[in-house]
């Protein structure tokens, strides 16, 4: 589950940390974005899925200043992309798809570089280079070159060296894509720990499971809109086959279950009961109410959600595995 705090170092706990409302951007007669809305309050991870070619970083690179929107308005950390672009770029820090580390060099040099390149003085810069070196744990391999390193380790020096600048707001575009699972995990920590301290981390990735584990809200792009946005488990719910399934281990109970209730999915050999159900602890509630009131007693009851697995494939049409369920492509859910 998410772990961050819903808050900034100003002490405002609702404060947003990005906002868009209708950005637009087309490349010749091709809409990559077409009319976006962001709210993402400071202290907190936002991830933004889609398949490829659905924006992902077109969103990344207009909000960081790379690229200007054909439409629409954003800020980040209070200052207008389009207006005060130079305020926008002091207050964030961005790792992008692909590796920022000049592999010619020491990892030690890069972080310098970064140092001077945010005109910190040689004893700041060499203070500050230390520190997330070692919290990094790259103080071992800081003296050899970063083509020597690993996959893990250049993505590590280079989210290190984008808080040289101590930015509130770090956009990570898909940052552990080619990462072995070990060193995934520890990115994830490495997330946790940003956010933790206060920092906003705003997430593009293609892995579910990610976006799953570390983001308070998820925006599901596609088509160039975002087709739904809400927490992991509020997604979850708006995909079709959520269920609660009662197992019994006597006959007599499964069949007086069997038919006093209704809308239900009967598995004779395994005397269990399949029931349609959001999951929610009230529909859970009112089940378990219903066995109570008419004496029934199962021997197991589990409930089923969809994962974000079947919210992707449902939302952006691109599901190609037999026996998913799958909405319409332009189907637009909101869940706030």
């Amino acid at each position: 589950m998410p772990t961050s705090s819903q808050s900034q170092g100003d002490g405002h706990p609702s404060s947003v940390a990005v906002s868009a409302v209708g950005l637009r951007k087309s490349y010749g007669d091709k809409t990559v974005l077409d009319g976006i809305d962001l709210c993402i309050p400071a202290g907190s991870v936002f991830a933004l899925l889609g398949p490829n070619g659905a924006g992902k970083t077109t969103v990344v690179k207009i909000l960081s200043t790379l690229i200007t929107a054909d439409g629409g308005q954003a800020q980040v950390a209070g200052h207008d992309v389009a207006t005060s672009p130079d305020a926008v770029r002091a207050a964030i820090g961005v790792t992008g798809q692909f590796s920022a580390v000049d592999g010619l060099i020491t990892g030690e040099e890069n972080m310098l570089l970064m140092a001077d390149l945010h005109h910190l003085s040689k004893s700041e810069g060499r203070w500050v280079t230390a520190e997330l070196l070692e919290r990094f744990d790259l103080v071992e391999a800081a003296k050899k070159p970063a083509s020597t390193y690993s996959g893990g380790m250049k993505r590590r020096l280079d989210i290190a060296m984008t808080l040289v600048g101590s930015p509130r707001i770090i956009f990570l575009d898909e940052p552990t894509t080619g990462l072995d699972p070990r060193s995934r995990h520890n990115m994830w920590g490495i997330i946790r720990e940003l956010v933790t301290g206060g920092v906003t981390v705003f997430l593009t990735t293609q892995y579910l499971d990610e976006a799953d584990e570390l983001a308070d809200r998820i925006a599901v792009l596609n088509d160039g809109r975002i087709a739904a946005e809400g927490s992991a488990d509020e997604l979850k719910r708006i995909v079709p086959g959520g269920h609660v399934r009662l197992r019994f281990t006597d006959p007599a109970a499964y069949q007086s279950a069997a038919t006093a209730l209704r809308d239900v999915t009967r598995s004779d050999e395994a005397l269990a009961l399949q029931i349609p159900s959001d999951g929610s602890q009230r529909e859970l509630r009112s089940i378990l109410d219903w066995l109570d009131s008419v004496g029934i007693e199962a021997d197991e009851l589990t409930v089923h959600t969809p994962d974000l697995d079947d919210v992707f494939f449902a939302l952006t049409g691109t599901d190609t595995q037999p026996g998913r369920s799958s909405l319409p492509s332009q189907t637009k859910e909101s869940v706030r």
